[in-house]
Order: structure tokens, then C-alpha cells, then sequence
């Protein structure tokens, strides 16, 4: 057991401490006030008011760990000056020292710090939490760089030593506590010893409590007035002592809601790792266990008034059980982590009904219960993890790292719209522009690919005078009412808008053109996405499309490049699609992988159609390359070209293709594909939804595409790469095989 902790308090009367304060730092009071201790004693000195502070440490203690204790305090109001800090003062005359020897004890004398220690936890406002976790973090900041051989020591009240408690649990009497604190223990040291090597670490205060601080009327801090628990631990256990502190005495939903509060001023300074946040709830929960164990040990020792220890034992067992009711991994999540849970099955028949019976259904026969995803890999909540063959929203892969970090960090700096002047959205800009022909000189930013289609089709429409469109005839390009009239793919048969005509992909556009002008219009615009991927995904030939452009213009129509699917990389030969085809668009629109899954789109344009629409419409999105949005997209160019996205593509492309060929089944009628947009034509819409679940069975995600349902689609995020190739061709050969005339229709 600690020396210090089984150690009397100093002995000593208020008459004492006015003699130390005079005699060993010439401080002259009249009158001493105990102000009471754990483990030392603590005197207020007065003369017309409060003149200083006298601490008397117990005989125990190691005049090294006085001199950290100093030496910490300096170091913190030196890094952090905004910090009120309780400063040693020197004994007299001697500029090195900052304790004195009365008998067998150490003295410290410290100035007066403004604010009282009177206030009750369950007084704190939402503003005082907030402001208390926010002052943890600049604390744990402050003393970031500080460092002492005495720092790394077993301390009783750390939390990483927090199983050394079981040793007092036979002082805890009541039955109920005693049991609580043993569970407590055993869930710490499942939940949280594993973890606890991997936690960042520091010399850390360790006990920011309501009795170690002082606070004013509001119950913001105005003086930090105690070091004696600082050691080098995981920096979690300053928030545990916090949250122990400044929650107690709260029930049920309000006790999460109280800490929650903590940690937002807290990480308004130090975001926290999500493995902190998985251990935070049951850390917490061991030092309010600690409180329970030491406090009722210390009286069996006869060295703490019991009624006190009763009083702060039970705020303590209020608040362990309302987490333990809560449960572990609810209260991880209730405080900002992951926490683990098993599939939901209510998930499915809510989502049907919050949703309504439009939206479109579920992949899969068995649809899956995502949990969290990285690179090209997706988890489930059952922790089966797929290799994803289908997202193309995280072009540079789920969670990528460069783009979360990008995210956040700007996240914390501001978020607004761009009538304010910020350097993201124009640089964004700027970027995006030197990857295009010189023709495309102007950028407008906006939320996702259907607004951004929406806004080129709305220029096009005004600058031409036309109203006519020309699409593929299964294209997809939007939502909105005026690109829902381009994406075939949802009339579901039924005839299209008069004022939009098809052409399919191989074919020529003179007759969709002739189409339009029987019926009254002129075209303003086609649209193209340059890999068709709804249309089931074809290697389009350049000088078609070409042929395209120039019959679209000669009608007097604009052309639109959707990159959206098949921009960024995708095709591996070009960021853009539409440079394989040796044309300059009039419009290009951006989307979905433009920020790795983060809502950002644009229209790359030229100056001059813009120019046209000046003083006849606003061309503003209000949150349209916001700066965090442009972060995001910003990381996305960085990791593209960082990364030789491109050359990755053509390499895995190649290894993807030729292994697709040699699968030798029947039901394939073709293979094709471009970049890392590949398709499998099977014979039949049921074959290619039966090998598309089992392949998802089987722990591959793709789906299906195609006007007949038929046409395997793989189109991964463009992290994929040759050596995950194997594990895609393995399970669309065995999900062959297991089907072997079965669905055919």
C-alpha cells in the first residue's frame, strides 16, 4: 500500500501554521483556517483577508515528488498562462528552494487564488461542464512536454492501477457497494487492461476534482490548487477523474448527458481516439469504484471520518450503477464511440417504415448491417468483414485517412459558405481547372451530383434557348425533377417526358434528335456518363462519341460530361473520362467520389456560358464547396495523385479483367469493362441476382446493373488492387458453380 495513503495526517493546531508561515517564509497572519485533506493538511491564513495558503505534507511523503509537484505547476503556467495555477512560494531569502522543514514535514506556501471551493457538483451549469472538460484538456496540453523521473509511479487513485483495489474490497461493508466495485473491476480489466498499452500516455494531473479546484459563482475554474496525484499515466484517466467529479450525483439519462457536455469542451481542445472513447465509460467507472474502495478502507484504517467517506461513496455508487444499467457498450456509444453490438433486426422493418415505400430497397437477399469500413474492406455489427466490390463513393477508399483527418480538423476550425472569403473553395477550384482543357476555366461548386447535373442542365437550357435532352436510354444522372427526366433508369418502362429523347450506346444520335424536333424541340443539351454504367457498363469507342458531340452541337444542343461514376481516376487512363474521347465538354459535372463519400459536387464550365446567365439568375449554393467539403475534396486530389492512383487502376484492371476470362462458365455471355468500371453479362436477371447474393454470402460485395437486371457490376473503390483480386474471381467462380442451373429467369 502506499506510504503516503497509510500515513497520518500531519499533526499540527491553526496556531502552528501561523508560526510556519512566519517563521520559514515571513508571512505574518493572525489567524489560520483548516481547510482539511486527504492525506495532508491544509491551512488558509488571514490577516484583514486571506493572505496565503499553507500546506503541510504528510511525514511520508518523498520531498522529490514536492519538488515535481512545483515543478509542474511552473511549467504549466508557463506554456498556458491563461491558467490559474495555486504557485509555490521560496522560503525566505533562498531562490532555489520552494519548500521549508517543519519537524518531520515538508511545508509549501502558495498565493491566494480567487474563487471558492463551495460548490456542489450537481450545481454546475451546461456552460460549467463544458467549461470544466475544456480546462481538463488545457491542463493535459499544458503539460504535454513536461517530464520527472518521480512521474512514472503507482499511484492508488490512477485508474491504470485500479485493480489494485481488490486488496480493500473486504473494507467496503456494504454488500451492495462491495459487489459493485468487484464487478467494476472485472469489467475494467476485461474492457480496458488489453487496450490500456495502446492509449497515449503522459504526465497527467489526474484529479481535476471539485475539492482540488477552485471555482466563481458560475462554477467556472478560477484556480487549480492541488498536483499531489500526477503521474505518467493513459491520458483518459483525466477525464475519468472528471467525469467522476463533476457528474456525481446525477441520475439516469441526465448523468450521460452531464458528461457528455465534458467532453465537448474537452474536445474542443483534444479530440479524443476512438479507442479512448471505448474505454472512457468503464474508466470512469473504476474510478468512481476507487473512490468507493480507498475512501472505506482508509476508514477501517481509522484514518477518514466515516460519514464523509458515506457521503462520496454513495454518489459514487449511484453513478457506477446507472452505467452498469446502461451497459458498457451503450455507454460507449452514449459518450461518442463505436461500442460493439449485434445485428439489429428491428433495423430493417423501421427502416421500412421512417423511410416510406419509395426508397429503394436493400442490396441483397440478406441485407447487411454495416458497422465501419477502411480501405476496401466493410465490417458488418456481426464483425464479418467483405471485400467491397461496388462502392464507388470512397474513390480513394472507405475511411481514408488523409480525407477523415482533413474532415475533422477543419471541422474544428470553421464551416460556413463561400460569401466569405476562405482559401479551400478556391483552391479546390484552381486544382480541378489545371486538370481540364483551357477551355474549362470556371467552377461552381455545389452538394452532390444531382445538383450538380441539375445546374449544367439549367445552363444549358438558358444559354441555348432549347429544352430538349438527349440521354443513354438506361442512363442514371439524378434526383432532381429536371435530371430524373434524363435517368430513364426510374420511368420503369413507362414512356419518357416529350421533351427528352434516347439513344443507346453503340447507336447514333440522329434519330433521338429527330425524335425531339417531331415533338417541338430543340435539344439544349445531351448528357453522358462516359462509362454508361447503367446502361451495363461499356467501353465506349472514342471517335463514336465524338460523332456524338458534333451532331449534338450542329442540332445546337451543349454537351455534358457526367463524370460522377466514371471521373477521378476511374478508367485508370485519365482523371477524366471524357479525355479518352478526345473532346472538350461545354459542361463537366463532378459528384459522389469528388469527396470520398463527404457532400461535395461541382460544374466545371466555361467562362463565357456563365457570363450569359449573369444579372438573369443567382448561381450560389449556400453550402456548396463549404471548407470542409473542399478539404475533403482537396485530400481526394492529394491522395490520387500521391498515391499514382491512376497507374494502380491499369495495373489491377488488367489482373481483374484476365482473370475474369478464364472463369469458364456458361451463363457468362460477355466480359467487359473499363479502368476499374468492369461488367459480367450473365444470360438471365435471376442468375445475376442469385450470384450477387451468394457472392455477398461468400464475403464479396457487387451488384447488379444493366436494362435487363443482367450485367454483373464492379466498380470498387479505387484502393482495390491486384492482390485482392483473387479473393473477387474465387467468389464469382464458386457463386457460379453453387448456381449451376439454377435461376434462370
Amino acid at each position: 500500500m502506499d506510504r503516503v495513503l497509510t500515513g497520518a495526517t500531519p499533526n499540527l493546531t491553526t496556531e502552528d501554521a501561523v508560526e510556519i508561515a512566519a517563521t520559514r517564509f515571513g508571512v505574518r497572519a493572525r489567524t489560520a483556517k483548516d481547510l482539511g485533506s486527504e492525506r495532508d493538511r491544509t491551512f488558509r491564513l488571514e490577516a484583514d483577508g486571506p493572505v496565503a495558503i499553507l500546506k503541510v505534507s504528510n511525514a511520508a511523503e518523498d520531498p522529490d515528488v514536492l519538488d515535481m509537484e512545483a515543478a509542474a505547476a511552473l511549467h504549466v503556467t508557463a506554456v498556458d498562462p491563461g491558467l490559474s495555477v495555486a504557485l509555490p512560494q521560496h522560503p525566505g531569502d533562498d531562490a532555489t528552494q520552494l519548500r521549508a522543514r517543519w519537524r518531520e514535514h515538508w511545508v509549501r506556501l502558495y498565493d491566494v487564488l480567487p474563487g471558492s471551493s463551495r460548490i456542489a457538483a450537481t450545481d454546475l451549469s451546461d456552460a460549467a461542464l463544458a467549461h470544466w472538460g475544456e480546462t481538463t484538456a488545457r491542463l493535459g496540453q499544458a503539460l504535454r512536454g513536461f517530464t520527472h523521473p518521480k512521474a512514472v509511479r503507482v499511484m492508488p487513485w490512477d485508474v491504470q492501477h485500479a485493480l489494485r483495489a481488490r486488496a480493500m474490497l473486504g473494507d467496503v461493508r456494504d454488500p451492495r457497494a462491495r459487489a459493485t466495485v468487484e464487478r467494476v473491476l472485472d469489467a475494467f480489466e476485461e474492457r480496458a487492461t488489453p487496450r490500456w498499452p495502446l492509449l497515449r500516455a503522459q504526465v497527467a494531473h489526474t484529479d481535476l476534482t471539485v475539492d482540488n479546484a477552485l471555482t466563481d459563482d458560475a462554477g467556472l475554474i478560477t484556480g487549480i490548487i492541488d498536483f499531489g496525484d500526477m503521474s505518467h499515466t493513459a491520458l483518459v484517466t483525466d477525464l475519468a477523474s472528471v467525469l467522476d467529479s463533476v457528474c456525481g450525483g446525477r441520475e439516469g439519462d441526465e448523468l450521460l448527458r452531464a458528461a457528455r457536455l465534458v467532453l465537448d469542451g474537452y474536445q474542443r481542445r483534444v479530440p479524443l481516439e476512438d479507442i479512448e472513447l471505448e474505454v472512457l465509460g468503464v474508466a470512469w467507472a473504476a474510478r468512481a469504484a476507487l473512490t468507493i474502495a480507498i475512501s472505506s478502507w482508509r476508514v477501517a484504517q481509522g484514518l477518514e471520518d466515516q460519514a464523509w467517506a458515506e457521503r462520496y461513496n454513495a454518489l459514487a455508487l449511484g453513478a457506477i450503477e446507472t452505467l452498469e444499467t446502461t451497459g458498457w457498450d451503450a455507454v460507449t456509444r452514449a459518450l461518442g464511440g463505436e461500442g460493439a453490438r449485434a445485428p439489429d433486426p428491428s433495423l430493417q422493418p423501421r427502416r421500412a417504415q421512417a423511410f416510406g415505400p419509395a426508397v429503394d430497397p436493400l442490396f441483397y437477399a440478406e441485407p447487411i448491417e454495416v458497422l465501419r469500413a477502411e480501405g476496401v474492406w466493410i465490417t458488418d455489427t456481426a464483425g464479418r468483414t467483405y471485400l467491397d466490390a461496388y462502392n464507388n463513393v470512397p474513390c480513394v477508399g472507405h475511411a481514408h485517412p488523409r480525407v477523415t483527418t482533413a474532415i475533422a480538423r477543419q471541422s474544428r476550425r470553421i464551416n460556413t459558405h463561400t460569401r466569405y472569403l476562405h482559401p479551400n473553395a478556391i483552391e479546390l477550384s484552381e486544382r480541378l481547372i489545371a486538370t481540364c482543357p483551357p477551355e474549362l476555366d470556371t467552377v461552381l461548386l455545389v452538394n452532390s451530383g444531382s445538383e450538380a447535373n441539375d445546374l449544367a442542365w439549367r445552363m444549358a437550357t438558358a444559354v441555348t434557348g432549347n429544352r430538349g435532352g438527349l440521354c443513354t436510354d438506361f442512363a442514371y444522372h439524378g434526383i432532381t425533377e429536371a435530371i430524373a427526366a434524363l435517368s430513364p433508369e426510374g420511368w420503369f418502362g413507362a414512356p419518357g417526358p416529350d421533351h427528352v429523347a434516347t439513344w443507346a450506346p453503340h447507336e447514333a444520335l440522329d434519330a433521338a434528335i429527330e425524335t425531339l424536333h417531331a415533338r417541338g424541340h430543340a435539344p439544349a443539351a445531351a448528357i453522358l456518363d462516359g462509362v454508361v454504367t447503367s446502361d451495363g457498363i461499356h467501353d465506349l469507342d472514342p471517335a463514336h462519341v465524338r460523332g456524338l458531340v458534333q451532331r449534338t452541337r450542329a442540332s445546337g444542343g451543349l454537351w455534358i460530361a457526367d463524370e460522377v461514376q466514371s471521373g477521378h481516376g476511374r478508367t485508370g487512363s485519365h482523371l477524366w473520362c471524357f479525355e479518352r474521347f478526345g473532346i472538350v465538354p461545354d459542361f463537366v459535372t463532378l459528384g459522389k467520389p469528388m469527396g470520398n463519400g463527404h457532400p461535395v459536387a461541382a460544374v466545371i464550365t466555361r467562362s463565357e456560358i456563365v457570363a450569359q446567365l449573369v444579372g438573369r439568375t443567382t448561381l450560389f449554393s449556400t453550402f456548396g464547396g463549404n471548407p470542409v467539403s473542399a478539404a475533403a475534396a482537396l485530400a481526394v486530389l492529394d491522395v490520387l495523385e500521391d498515391e499514382r492512383v491512376l497507374d494502380r487502376v491499369q495495373r489491377t484492371s488488367k489482373a481483374l479483367l484476365d482473370a475474369l476470362e478464364v472463369i469458364d462458365h456458361p451463363a457468362i455471355a460477355e466480359v467487359r469493362g473499363v479502368g476499374l468500371a468492369v461488367a459480367v453479362e450473365l444470360d438471365t436477371e435471376a442468375r445475376a441476382k442469385a450470384v450477387r447474393d451468394e457472392m455477398r454470402r461468400l464475403g464479396v460485395l457487387i451488384g447488379t446493373t444493366g436494362r435487363g437486371g443482367n450485367v454483373l457490376k464492379i466498380r470498387p473503390p479505387l484502393a482495390l488492387d491486384e492482390p485482392h483480386v483473387p479473393t473477387l474471381t474465387d467468389a464469382l467462380a464458386r457463386a457460379l458453380a453453387s448456381i449451376q442451373g439454377g435461376p434462370r429467369s
